[in-house]
């Protein structure tokens, strides 16, 4: 797996992007102009795309630049807010939750709703992260997703996870219902990028060829892509975890029973430093959850 580029790297791109100058970023940050440049540039290799063009006295934005911009000042954004809250926050009382967004607003925003209820002492703070590569010092606890060859060292398997193939109930209706593995070939395969081996999985399982794939649109969010789906985009192949609230709300639906194990699991670390009953607290009602969705019966896989 690709290691992902040093945070100064990103944040001398960022200064450099709003002032359209190295020269203000080095001055910004600290660094010297030709560090911020370096910095740039081994950027742009990493990601394989110019994000400046470069003028003798002045820089613009390519539209790869452009385009990087907003979700990457998002993910700084949530970096600075995780570690003011760290700092501005009472330390004895409060513990800091870290997980992927995705998972943060699909199912652990339900699970901690009612506990301040039960725990009126407890200050919880919920840290959804879009990178992976956020601090996690900056925790008491985090839920991170791993692929079974990638597991940490230290941590609770929360639950084993399963894929599945959901999409608008509209596309089980209409002239072209979707009803059968060979009805998947018709309609537009939703991606969510980095994850692609879901659709690899649920293409096997359908004994669907891969230079049959179909037209298909793509996403950086789980939750992006769970949104086309719902709006008639398309079928999404994804986790049952990520995908079980809007099942439940009837946004959408498994159009065929088939469900194969999800390469990729959460697991609860705690941080060594966290804060002894309070943070026990907040992982035992975590850990005691979850065991609810490992009881979860699958359904009868179909034989395509």
């Amino acid at each position: 797996m690709k290691p992902p580029a040093p945070l100064n790297y990103i944040r001398s791109f960022e200064s450099a992007a709003r002032h359209l100058s190295f020269t203000a970023a080095a001055q910004e940050l600290g660094y010297t102009q030709a560090a911020i440049s370096s910095h740039v540039r081994a950027l742009e290799q990493y990601i394989g795309r110019q994000l400046f063009i470069r003028y003798p006295r002045s820089l613009k934005l390519t539209d790869m630049g452009e385009a990087f911009l907003p979700t990457l000042r998002q993910a700084l954004a949530e970096i600075d807010n995780a570690t003011e809250a760290i700092v501005a926050k009472g330390r004895n009382r409060t513990v800091v939750v870290t997980c992927p967004v995705s998972l943060a607003e699909n199912w652990l925003a339900a699970v901690m709703a009612p506990f301040h209820g039960v725990h009126p002492a407890i200050e919880v703070v919920l840290q959804g992260t879009v990178w992976e590569d956020t601090d996690e010092q900056l925790s008491d606890l985090t839920i991170a997703i791993r692929r079974f060859d990638d597991q940490p060292s230290s941590g609770t398997l929360l639950w084993d996870d399963e894929l599945v193939l959901v999409c608008s109930p509209r596309l089980l209706e209409g002239n072209v219902p979707l009803r059968t593995g060979a009805d998947v070939m018709r309609q537009p395969w939703i991606q969510v990028l980095g994850r692609q081996e879901c659709w690899q999985i649920m293409a096997e399982a359908l004994h669907l060829g891969a230079a049959e794939r179909p037209r298909s649109l793509a996403a950086n969010s789980t939750n992006v892509a769970l949104e086309l789906a719902s709006r008639g985009a398309g079928i999404v192949a994804t986790q049952w975890s990520l995908a079980q609230v809007y099942i439940e709300r009837g946004l959408l639906v498994e159009p065929l029973p088939v469900r194969r194990p999800s390469p990729w699991a959460y697991y609860l670390v705690e941080n060594p430093l966290s804060k002894g009953n309070y943070c026990r607290a907040v992982r035992e009602w975590i850990v005691a959850h979850a065991a609810a969705n490992k009881t979860n019966p699958p359904r009868a896989t179909a034989k395509p």
